[in-house]
């Protein structure tokens, strides 16, 4: 075995991202991640025989997304048994990660030709599921944190929560309600734009439903406005945080096919990306969605690189505050970040997302001339994941 060093995105697809209750949300998990496997192999044409593994993100991993659904995904799209699979778990990150686990397979020689993607069906199995309703009837109440005993000597009993952790830092970085709720209008607008001009066409795999086919995202809104998003009451009594400047529920499934130079020449493929930089950080998991802030840090010293080098951000919008604290403490230019919208208006189907945000960094940074792109993530446990790409075709 020899360490291949490099590792190319030969392609990258999407499912749309339907909103909560909506097209997509009587889809089974596994047949929604097999249309973006299936898309994935067809636009590619690699040989389905030739991938060594399948690495999908998905969270609340209980009923339909139990029993590893990169697997069932896989299978559910027809497609050949001796290909296995493996299912990852790094809360909102998790396809992200799924990415990196690829990504680090083909690089060191590993493995020639790895699928990475993610699937989450909102919709059907709520977030945090598998640590409240799914663990109540083992009479298991207390969550993944809060029956430690090393847990609480180290953190005591402040709350794990995502919701605290988006008002402490809007708090700690002095972030104005009026200031999120500009950012998430920007967030709908720039969606809206991207679909008039058709820049989402490329990366979504229509889905066929019994009433017609799915093309389109669902969740931009085109008739918001401040004064909509001011009349919303808070989502923490006292807080400033409202919907409005929070990703959306939503149902999805997203693939990336990673690429050894060795299976680029035997299989005539062409690289569409390098992989330039993968890393994952951690910080204050109370606080917990901060940590890109640290992990961008972290990416940019140990490539040499500077946000000046970055041509396209895409961070995930879980709450507006986790952008614009980034957006302070990076000095990025805002134009360009999340420049076809972000959760906000596109949803949040958390173990797709990460594996959606790099679909779409790809082929905005080819629709641009782009060089490098940069993608970030806050996920649960206070944790953040880096990956920077090189466009080359």
């Amino acid at each position: 075995m020899t360490a291949n060093g490099e590792a190319y995105v030969i392609g990258a697809v999407r499912s749309p991202v339907g909103r909560r209750g909506g097209a997509l949300s009587t889809v089974h998990p596994a047949d929604l991640g097999a249309h973006a496997l299936r898309a994935l192999m067809e636009r590619t044409g690699v040989d389905p025989e030739a991938v060594e593994d399948v690495v999908f993100g998905c969270l609340d991993a209980v009923g339909p997304q139990a029993g590893d659904i990169a697997r069932t995904s896989w299978l559910a799209a027809g497609l050949p048994e001796s290909v296995p699979g493996v299912t990852v778990d790094r809360q909102c990150g998790s396809s992200q990660q799924a990415l990196h686990f690829a990504a680090q397979a083909v690089m060191s020689g590993t493995s020639d030709l790895v699928v990475a993607g993610g699937v989450q069906n909102m919709s059907q199995i709520p977030i945090a599921f598998a640590s409240r309703q799914a663990a109540a009837p083992l009479g298991l109440t207390e969550g993944p944190y809060q029956g430690s005993e090393g847990w609480r000597a180290r953190y005591g009993d402040a709350p794990v929560d995502q919701f605290h952790g988006a008002e402490t830092i809007a708090r700690q970085w002095g972030i104005e309600r009026e200031e999120m709720e500009r950012w998430a209008l920007g967030s709908h607008q720039r969606a809206v734009r991207a679909q008039d001009e058709g820049r989402f066409a490329r990366e979504i795999a229509p889905y066929v439903t019994p009433s017609g086919d799915v093309a389109a995202d669902e969740g931009p809104r085109r008739d918001t406005s401040l004064e909509k998003m001011a009349g919303l009451a808070p989502v923490v009594e006292g807080g400033r945080i409202t919907a409005a400047a929070s990703s959306q529920i939503s149902d999805a499934a997203s693939a990336l096919l990673l690429a050894s130079p060795e299976a680029v020449r035997v299989h005539g493929l062409t690289p569409r990306a390098r992989i330039h930089h993968l890393s994952a950080r951690g910080e204050d998991p109370i606080r917990m969605l901060s940590a890109p802030i640290p992990a961008t840090a972290y990416a940019l010293k140990k490539t040499g690189l500077s946000m000046d080098d970055i041509d396209l951000v895409e961070i995930n919008e879980a709450f507006a505050p986790v952008v614009l604290a980034w957006l302070h403490d990076t000095g990025t230019d805002p134009d360009r970040v999340n420049v076809n919208g972000g959760a906000i208006a596109l949803g949040h189907p958390l173990g797709a997302t990460g594996a959606r945000l790099m679909t779409t960094l790809l082929h905005e940074l080819e629709r641009t001339g782009g060089r490098f792109g940069l993608q970030t993530m806050c996920e649960g446990g206070g944790q953040a994941n880096v990956t920077i790409v090189e466009r080359l075709a």
